[in-house]
């Protein structure tokens, strides 16, 4: 991570180092900490106010500008979840007595529409996986051969790429590395390691372990870079980078006919969609995502309720006869 900006107020400079020491934030969390704090702090110039002057009504006025500025509402809200992070930890330091409330309290960012999660029909999940499925049967190499791994996989168990991408062949953990997930081969399932550093198993689908015992004997032959433990390798035997999944599923969707753009958290999304469809269990669709509130996870039930009214204007007699038009 880069070191903070020398502009920044040197108490801004010191709670970005803390959050990159202490709490180990990743640096790319780091970065939008960094250019949230900047934004405060150059509005804070602009009119001529030292951060320990600044007040609710400036937080206000300030909010309100970057409204104006076309920030979305999404983007609103975390910026001011940064500045009020920052202020409370300023409140703790004993060389700020002076500040006796944080400014960005009851500062709310405009509310915004949430937007439903894209989601594949079953249809099209299926497509997609039959083409990987044929293209790897077709010419059995490294490439076709673990994309298809990995498309069943995102789609059986619902992992980010993030997760997915830290899976090793096998569990290993020695002084200088742990294993952020790893496949039980045995149990059919997989660990991996969520957001804020928590640990949950999924199971996989009989169908995603034949397409991952098929990669595993190619791995099995690979020479990985400096023993590199990932399961899912590159051409150039080092762990798969995530632009490497993108542009490849990408480039199969298109190939299977797909008529949208295909990434991978929409497996994700249609995982969770799907199951849910299926199950009606909502608490074990929030359980196999990772999600740490049920609110999260309610999303997908507007998706069931999307696929229940297409399903009932297709077959229900009198679905078009008594819509209103």
């Amino acid at each position: 991570m880069k070191p903070p900006s020398a502009e920044l107020h040197p108490q801004v400079q010191a709670y970005l180092h803390e959050l990159h020491v202490l709490r180990q934030l990743s640096p790319h969390t780091i970065k939008a900490y960094q250019a949230d704090l900047s934004e405060l702090h150059q509005s804070a110039q602009e009119d001529g106010l030292d951060l320990t002057a600044v007040t609710n009504g400036h937080i206000r006025r300030w909010a309100g500008r970057l409204h104006a500025k076309g920030k979305s509402p999404r983007t609103i809200a975390r910026t001011l979840s940064a500045w009020r992070g920052w202020y409370d930890w300023l409140s703790q330091k004993q060389d700020q007595p002076t500040l006796k409330v944080n400014p960005v309290d009851d500062v709310k960012a405009p509310k915004r529409a949430r937007a439903l999660p894209k989601a594949l029909s079953v249809e099209q999940a299926l497509a997609l996986i039959n083409q990987a499925i044929v293209e790897a049967k077709a010419n059995p190499g490294l490439e076709t051969v673990r994309d298809a791994a990995i498309i069943e996989l995102l789609y059986s168990s619902g992992l980010r790429l993030s997760e997915l991408l830290g899976i090793d062949a096998a569990p290993s953990q020695d002084r200088a590395y742990e294993s952020a997930g790893w496949l039980d081969w045995d149990a059919a399932e997989v660990t991996v390691l969520g957001k804020g550093g928590k640990r949950r198993s999924v199971p996989v689908g009989t169908a995603a372990m034949t397409s991952l015992r098929a990669w595993l004997e190619i791995r099995q032959q690979l020479q990985p870079v400096q023993g590199t433990p990932a399961l899912f390798l590159s051409a150039s035997n080092t762990r798969l980078s995530p632009r490497t999944v993108q542009a490849r599923l990408r480039s199969l969707a298109i190939r299977a006919g797909l008529p949208t753009h295909v990434h991978p958290h929409m497996m994700r999304h249609s995982f969770a969609s799907h199951v849910l469809q299926s199950s009606h269990d909502l608490r074990a669709v929030q359980e196999m995502l990772g999600h740490a509130s049920i609110a999260s996870t309610q999303i997908y039930t507007a998706l069931d309720f999307q696929h229940l009214s297409q399903a009932y204007d297709l077959a229900h007699p009198r679905a078009k006869a008594g819509r209103v038009k």
